[in-house]
């Protein structure tokens, strides 16, 4: 089998459509098919289903994902072994991580790595969603809980706190919080309970189950500008909330949390000297801010 075709396989089962399979790859749809194809004469079976939702893999073609995958982590690690200094710091990282932590954690951290890697381009994908990097959604992740399956590398960066804050506009009007009680009668400001990717970051049921939010977003920063504009409580990071002169710690001894973050790359990725050395890295750097505050 040829490695080329299998490689487009590859993106064409994992992306699930022809057009996103392309947009990773680099290449146009006609040049995705005719790989596919020609893997699919040669082995004399049809690897996918077309319809209008996109491609799903036949039996056939699921039979073929491991000996692919196999494929794969042995060009990757031939890669690692006979690229020379040069390979090892150039190309693209495509990084995933939750927004807040991506915006105030690993932004400054990023800059001075790629300053001194000038032929690397890091990829920061900050979304509240998970990566599947079996998939190659990413080429490692930043998450609050540690995945327990797959055939990933997983180390502990840090525990964080997190706290319940207003604005300072918003306690001039509320002024009278002392209690959980009081907490429950005013807006507050939290995820969407049914979209929450880690329920981990469902914070309000365990401050008191009668608690309902007013405003609710799958984003960390949306919260945020809404509970700085006034808009009610928040359970936000301390290391995001000391950056904001206007927000208030509320009940500091009665809410309080405390997670961490974890650093996961695929076994087939964390040999490569440049995933190494920037996951490394940007792990010192999260470590020696958190430990600051």
């Amino acid at each position: 089998m040829n490695w080329d075709d299998i490689r487009h396989f590859l993106a064409v089962a994992r992306a699930g459509r022809l057009s996103k399979a392309c947009q990773q790859l680099g290449v146009n749809q006609a040049t995705v098919g005719r790989r596919v194809n020609t893997l699919e004469s040669a082995l004399g079976s049809k690897l996918f289903d077309k319809s209008p939702q996109g491609y799903t893999l036949t039996e056939a073609g699921e039979r073929l994902i491991p000996v692919a995958e196999q494929m794969e982590s042995a060009t990757i690690s031939a890669i690692a072994e006979i690229a020379d200094e040069e390979q090892h710091f150039s190309g693209t990282i495509r990084l995933g991580a939750p927004d807040g932590a991506a915006t105030y954690l690993i932004s400054e951290g990023a800059k001075s790595f790629c300053e001194r890697h000038p032929n690397l381009e890091l990829q920061i994908v900050a979304s509240p969603r998970t990566f599947s990097l079996s998939k190659r959604e990413a080429d490692f992740t930043i998450t609050v809980s540690p995945p327990n399956q797959g055939r990933l590398k997983v180390r502990k960066i840090s525990d964080f706190n997190l706290h319940l804050y207003a604005s300072k506009s918003f306690l001039s009007e509320h002024s009278n919080i002392g209690t959980i009680s009081d907490i429950k009668t005013l807006p507050n400001v939290a995820y969407i309970p049914d979209l929450i990717t880690d329920k981990k970051l469902d914070y309000l049921p365990l401050i008191d189950d009668d608690i309902k939010p007013s405003i609710t977003s799958t984003s960390l920063h949306v919260q945020l500008n809404c509970t700085l504009a006034g808009a009610g409580l928040c359970v936000i990071p301390d290391f995001i909330a000391k950056r904001h002169d206007e927000l208030i710690q509320i009940l500091p001894n009665e809410v309080n949390f405390k997670r961490s973050f974890w650093l996961v790359v695929h076994e087939d990725y964390a040999q490569l000297e440049r995933i190494k050395a920037i996951s490394d890295y940007l792990t010192n750097h999260v470590r020696e801010y958190l430990a600051a505050l």
